[in-house]
């Protein structure tokens, strides 16, 4: 089709004249239809030739894309990566790192989405995504596991009685109406709300709205220390809790699953990043995150 003449196709792909019109006979018996009209050493090709080339054409456009693709990454030209994130990361935090993180590598390709934590582990797990941010704790052994450890922290109203504490105990809230996080009997923020009679006023899934109803004056917000962040400087501070303990969020990704360059790149670089910004503002949690005994961990 490209060449017009048997001779000149076979001098294209390095076989000899016979061979090519040996191909195009056993393929025109193949599909039961003639492909081309022989006038002397010339090829002309039917309709049915024609309609079958443009498909041809896409076929090979697609290979010629997939080898192009795997020479920009063979050659580092080129990469993806991709990343599930919950919602307390996605609201802010995690764009704002995957943004700086792009800035420097700008043939990197990222899809990051924001999704609830079951999904997060299922969709790494099933190897949509390469890694992902998901609460914690939790225990699943295909997973290779980094608690981010860190504190949780109170969202008060900035005219709030404790907003001139530097620390907010655990003590200083029993008369105190609380907005917690959904949680299961087994989560850290269930066993520090142990210790004694609480005014819990709204419980929600999404530490966003809990701090949201903080800033509108509705009680103290209990949360992980990156939603809370957000909300710095509107209408609300943000102190640490003491005895301290973890809301809990951890980076995950398939145990036995080689990570790519970029993604081993951002995993120690978002890494690094986080601990500065947990010990920056005093928001790490003075012990690590023990791994719990069964995976309870409901809607986180």
């Amino acid at each position: 089709m490209l060449r017009g003449t048997m001779t000149s196709a076979a001098g294209e792909i390095h076989v000899t004249q016979p061979a090519i019109s040996r191909l195009i006979r056993d393929l025109e018996a193949d599909l039961g239809m003639r492909l081309f009209e022989r006038r002397g050493k010339l090829l002309l090709p039917t309709a049915e030739a024609q309609a079958l080339f443009i498909e041809v054409e896409r076929a090979f456009t697609g290979l010629d894309r997939i080898r192009s693709v795997a020479e920009d990454i063979r050659a580092g030209r080129t990469s993806t990566l991709r990343l599930a994130v919950l919602p307390a990361m996605a609201a802010g935090y995690a764009p704002r790192f995957v943004a700086k993180f792009c800035d420097e590598r700008p043939n990197l390709k990222v899809t990051i989405d924001g999704l609830p934590s079951p999904n997060v582990r299922e969709r790494v797990l099933s190897g949509e995504y390469d890694m992902g941010i998901s609460a914690f704790p939790f225990v699943n052994n295909s997973f290779s596991v980094t608690p981010l450890n860190d504190a949780a922290v109170a969202v008060l109203p900035a005219c709030h009685r404790l907003a001139k504490s530097h620390v907010v105990k655990m003590s200083d809230l029993g008369e105190e109406k609380l907005i917690v996080l959904t949680k299961t009997p087994q989560h850290p923020l269930s066993m520090a709300l142990q210790s004694g009679p609480f005014k819990q006023v709204v419980e929600t899934s999404l530490a966003t709205i809990a701090c949201a109803l903080a800033a509108e004056g509705m009680g103290i917000a209990i949360v992980d220390p990156f939603s809370a962040s957000e909300f710095v400087g509107r209408s609300v501070v943000l102190r640490r809790i003491e005895p301290s303990f973890t809301i809990g969020v951890a980076i995950i990704h398939a145990r036995g699953r080689r990570l790519s360059a970029p993604a081993r790149e951002f995993l120690d670089e978002f890494l690094a990043h986080t601990q500065l910004f947990l010990e920056t503002n005093n928001f790490r949690l003075d012990q690590p995150v023990d791994r719990p005994q069964s995976d309870r961990s409901g809607i986180w």
